[in-house]
């Protein structure tokens, strides 16, 4: 894949970057916030003897019925872009949707869960070092610093008190990791021709089939309970905590990560993607009663700071790239009005 040194173009008069960035920055937060809820959620059904695997496959197959529709309404009849797309598709629902999920939870079968979700979510970094090393793309002082501090409010959040390192675990966590790490980089592709909606849709789609695949072989483990959940002191029905898990946190949590990763590029939108973590902690508390420890607290602080210092050093890198000025000649022929060039976002990264 071809990637072109990052050049921005003179803004036509519609264009709105700032506007785009913060469609951008409101999308990424969506996004994180509402995967986030999918953990204290899915701890009610734990609760009542549903087992994680079961939990998992039904998330992501209501997702993909959900998403479908939309996905093929916004291809308007044109389905060469899925043709074209094909192994976009079936990377992006094996790596970004079955991967991540699987990967997650047989890490957890060897280790504990703060380590495991601590190399999950270094994710962003390994988006630096990705674009860093693959396309040039040289990571500012200010990113360096943010990664820094959202590497030690993760550590502090997740309280890895005594915490034991498996091989094996730390094999499927860096699996995981990966399949976070290729969902950011694929989001963030233009060049595709798919929108949003059809990206999502045809990545849960892939994903789920994958995951119940997996079901059917033994490797997934299936086990379901018809009992009531119990969430913030309120009985709720299993079924309405699976659908809000598939429509809330499987539906919407890809198809706003997607046009956030459109918006942002990998980079930003993977540290927004952050927040997913500082949430689930607030969520925790909401739903399960379990209150934040101030270390946890302290830990939410310097995770939001290193996304507030990535996201301003990415601005000021956008704001350094030159402008393409037309070369100076002598005028040949009428003169002619100049075009008008079309609206132009600030320039990202695309893996």
């Amino acid at each position: 894949m071809t990637h072109d040194a990052p050049v921005r173009e003179r803004p036509g008069p519609d264009a709105g970057p700032g506007a785009r960035l913060g469609a951008g920055l409101a999308l990424a937060v969506v996004s994180a916030v509402t995967f986030s809820l999918s953990g204290p959620l899915a701890a009610g059904l734990f609760a009542t003897g549903w087992s994680p695997g079961a939990v998992v496959l039904v998330r992501v197959a209501v997702g993909a019925l959900v998403v479908l529709p939309f996905g093929v309404v916004a291809l308007r009849g044109d389905w060469s872009a899925v043709r074209r797309n094909a192994r976009l598709l079936l990377a992006y629902g094996a790596l970004g949707v079955a991967a991540t999920q699987f990967c997650y939870f047989a890490a957890v079968q060897h280790m504990q869960v703060g380590p495991a979700l601590l190399i999950e979510y270094s994710s962003p970094a390994a988006v630096v070092a990705w674009l860093w090393l693959r396309h040039g793309q040289r990571p500012g002082r200010a990113t360096l610093a943010g990664v820094a501090l959202a590497a030690a409010g993760l550590v502090l959040v997740l309280d890895l008190t005594g915490a034991r390192l498996d091989p094996i675990g730390v094999a499927w966590a860096l699996g995981a990791m990966v399949g976070v790490s290729a969902y950011f980089l694929m989001n963030a592709r233009t060049d595709t021709g798919l929108p949003p909606l059809s990206l999502a849709a045809g990545g849960l789609v892939v994903g789920a089939v994958l995951l119940g695949l997996l079901a059917l072989v033994g490797v997934l483990p299936v086990t379901t309970s018809a009992d009531p959940a119990l969430l913030a002191d309120a009985v709720v029905p299993a079924w309405a905590v699976l659908a809000a898990l598939g429509v809330v946190t499987a539906g919407v949590a890809y198809v706003t990560g997607v046009a956030a990763g459109r918006r942002l590029g990998a980079r930003p939108a993977s540290f927004v993607g952050l927040l997913e973590v500082v949430a689930a902690v607030f969520f925790a508390w909401v739903f399960l009663g379990e209150l934040p420890r101030p270390v946890q607290l302290v830990g939410g602080l310097l995770v939001l700071a290193g996304v507030v210092v990535v996201q301003q050093g990415e601005a000021a890198t956008r704001r350094a790239v030159p402008t393409i000025e037309p070369a100076a000649g002598p005028p040949v022929g009428p003169p002619v009005e100049p075009p008008v060039e079309p609206p132009v976002g600030p320039s990202t990264g695309k893996p």
